[in-house]
């Protein structure tokens, strides 16, 4: 039994890390395809666009679905109920931030730089998108996956063709991106919403209390993280204009590439770290993180040595002022990846007060630094800004579990190291970029290394996959 269910987790999470990275990766593929249709000022809008919409599915959903990592413990026999019941109480905050927010729109939406049609569609979207990552999340705890890689492929495939085809028709091709963008999901989450109602059969209202107990505090930190990735382009736009933001957000999409795998392993990672910690294996989970930690930080390094490709494969020549750019980012999305790891631990111990102290605290560091650096030195210092912002949550997070007592998770000595030398290697690639025959030397031995390192200890990875991907 014991062996089937090992087998059943192993597959599930091989599937969903696939699935999450080649539906992520789509969004990157059609970048190319946009940077060209759309003009830098356009590009920058839409990037506008897309930094409110996940400002205010942070405000708007409550991120219930964040509760699942211990209710799913602790509602175990009721989960379905659960799932329906904080799905409605989504549905109701959705239809009163539509209602409020129309309200107070000639106030707001000069501010926003966002039309009203526009903000009524993000809102319409969020009625359905907490329906497909409920769903999805479901999914996840009980290592379903063959309906849900159906539907990521489905909701990325639809939603890269649609946004092509209408960017091309139709003359407002900004109008064309962001309707296209929305309307796949909207449509899986009206069937997924019935889907969600039949099995939870009843809303009880009594799961509030433990799932704002939760979510509250964790709005905050996922506010302020939201913040802490977009306010950079907000005040690059209003100091140095739109197509500044567009080439910034071009850079700032290539470069965190590596942000994809961090989201497609931790979807697979985190229902198996709720496991183990509940049975208190840490030395499981810090055997599995050393090695995982070491695969994103190899990602990231040859990322950051091929930046200059990257960009002009993706964006295109107009682009590639904003090279320098990459490299900040990339080591931002490993300070970004190495502190989820201590949030997930955070998230399961139902301890999120500590959390959004540390990523307001943040955010108001990295608004400073804007405010001071971005004026005198443009757009490419936002990114280090942004940097500054990830290695002081790295920092406060790594602080917050080491007072919860549970330290002996992670390997401490590990974070620093890989954190450390990033960073440092980070400062010195700026320099290969003035010699690329010297960085296209360095690209090649690091890969063969690599690749070395991987097939003399491919025995050593299976074996440790299979055994920290048990239920």
């Amino acid at each position: 039994m014991e062996s089937k269910l090992e087998n059943k987790a192993l597959k599930a999470g091989a599937w969903y890390t696939i699935s999450n990275f080649l539906m992520r990766s789509i969004g990157i593929l059609t970048t190319p395809i946009f940077g060209r249709l759309l003009t830098e000022g356009e590009f920058g809008l839409y990037n506008n666009f897309t930094t409110w919409l996940s400002i205010l599915t942070i405000c708007i959903t409550l991120n219930l679905e964040s509760t699942f990592i211990s209710a799913r413990y602790d509602h175990e026999k009721t989960f379905d109920e659960y799932i329906f019941s904080v799905l409605f109480l989504s549905t109701i905050s959705s239809l009163i931030a539509i209602l409020v927010l129309n309200l107070i729109y000639p106030f707001i939406g000069p501010r926003m730089h966002l039309e009203r049609f526009y903000l009524n569609c993000i809102l319409v979207y969020l009625v359905f998108l907490p329906a497909v990552n409920m769903f999805q999340a479901r999914e996840r705890y009980y290592y379903k996956y063959k309906m849900s890689v159906f539907l990521s492929f489905l909701v990325s495939i639809g939603t890269a063709v649609l946004s092509v085809i209408l960017v091309i028709n139709m003359e407002d091709r900004l109008t064309g991106r962001i309707i296209g963008s929305l309307i796949p999901t909207i449509l899986v989450g009206i069937a997924l919403y019935i889907v969600i109602i039949m099995k939870g059969k009843k809303v009880n209202f009594s799961y509030y209390k433990y799932a704002f107990k939760i979510c509250l505090p964790f709005i905050p930190h996922l506010l302020s993280m939201s913040f802490l990735n977009s306010i950079d382009k907000t005040m690059i736009t209003d100091i140095c204009g739109e197509d500044a933001n567009g080439l910034y957000s071009m850079a700032y999409t290539c470069g965190s590439l590596v942000t994809i795998l961090i989201v497609s392993m931790n979807s697979a990672f985190a229902p198996w770290l709720g496991k183990k910690l509940k049975e208190k294996k840490y030395s499981d989970i810090r055997s599995f993180s050393s090695k995982y930690i070491l695969t994103f930080a190899t990602t990231a390094i040859m990322i950051i040595l091929l930046a200059p490709e990257v960009l002009l494969i993706i964006g295109g020549n107009k682009y590639l002022p904003a090279l320098y750019v990459m490299p900040p980012v990339a080591c931002g999305c490993i300070f970004q990846f190495l502190y989820t790891l201590f949030v997930n631990v955070e998230q399961f111990s139902k301890k999120t007060v500590g959390m959004a102290f540390a990523s307001i605290s943040a955010a108001i560091l990295n608004y400073v630094l804007n405010t001071i650096f971005i004026p005198r030195y443009g757009y490419i210092a936002a990114a280090y800004t942004t940097l500054a912002g990830f290695a002081w949550l790295l920092l406060a997070h790594m602080l917050l579990v080491y007072i919860y007592k549970l330290r002996e998770v992670y390997p401490y000595k590990l974070v620093f190291a890989v954190a450390g030398s990033t960073l440092v290697f980070t400062i010195l690639v700026n320099y290969l970029y003035q010699a690329p025959v010297l960085r296209y030397f360095i690209a090649a031995a690091y890969a063969v290394i690599v690749i070395c390192v991987i097939i003399k200890n491919k025995d050593v990875f299976l074996q440790m996959i299979k055994r920290n991907n048990n239920v």
